[in-house]
């Protein structure tokens, strides 16, 4: 361990390769798309049944309560939390602190699906874990609804959505992700949620926007791939920056010190 320690840090390109690895085995990018186009397919069929069987594996919503465009509606605010979550705040903290940031923030994201939700059994721990993962999110987030609004076909929407609505939703980080999502692709998301038979009513984000439909799933995942194309391009280039700015620092030292 030591070995490799010494070698990553005397090849700047070794420790990016390494971070570059690390993070792709550890992002949900690819199983998040997979999950959302297997509902969507569902939908698109007809097949409630499927669709309700298959959300858990999304997210921590409620099936048997939705009905069709409430089922599509969670998944386009699963892929946009999820996009946050899984893909770009993992990049973000890879490309800061290397392959222990990146372990490090899916461990406390994980973590917080586990028992950050409010609970009579898991109130203090799971308080404690949402907060500190609001906190290591909270980059992740920002650069995500950036992103969101460039990568979008609507950027002017996206941006007046996101503005506008972000600090509408009770989530700190889902907020700007999400409402970036619903200006980006011209939809309506936010309103009555359930979880475990606890009900939320949240606010609208997008409300001028259409309600969401199946084919709009997809539509979600291919903004969420060319999102975390974006973000992988600017840690993997952040990354790299810095290597080069520290080697160019110590070289400067060493020659002042001879």
């Amino acid at each position: 361990a030591a070995l490799l320690a010494r070698g990553l840090r005397r090849s700047p390109a070794a420790g990016i390769a390494l971070t570059a690895a690390a993070t792709w085995a550890v992002l949900g990018g690819t199983s998040l798309g997979r999950e959302a186009r297997a509902i969507g397919g569902a939908l698109a069929a007809g097949d409630l049944d499927v669709a309700r069987e298959r959300l858990p594996h999304l997210c921590g919503r409620d099936p048997q309560a939705l009905d069709g465009q409430q089922i599509a509606r969670a998944v386009v605010e699963s892929v946009a939390e999820n996009t946050s979550d899984a893909v770009v705040g993992a990049l973000v903290w890879g490309a800061l602190a290397g392959v222990p940031g990146l372990v490090g923030f899916r461990a406390v994201n994980t973590l917080d699906a586990m028992v950050g939700h409010k609970s009579p059994r898991h109130r203090r721990f799971g308080w404690a874990s949402a907060r500190l993962d609001d906190v290591v999110g909270w980059p992740g987030a920002r650069l995500t609804a950036a992103l969101t609004v460039l990568a979008g076909s609507d950027p002017r929407g996206a941006w007046r959505v996101a503005r506008r609505d972000a600090a509408r939703h009770p989530s700190p980080n889902a907020g700007p992700v999400e409402a970036a999502f619903a200006g980006a692709l011209g939809v309506r998301l936010g309103g009555t949620l359930a979880y475990a038979g606890r009900v939320e009513h949240r606010p609208v984000l997008g409300a001028e926007n259409r309600p969401v439909r199946a084919d709009d799933i997809e539509r979600a995942v291919r903004l969420s791939r060319r999102v975390s194309l974006l973000a992988l391009g600017a840690a993997i280039g952040g990354r790299a920056l810095g290597s080069l700015v520290r080697t160019a620092v110590r070289t400067t030292v060493r020659g002042r010190n001879r």
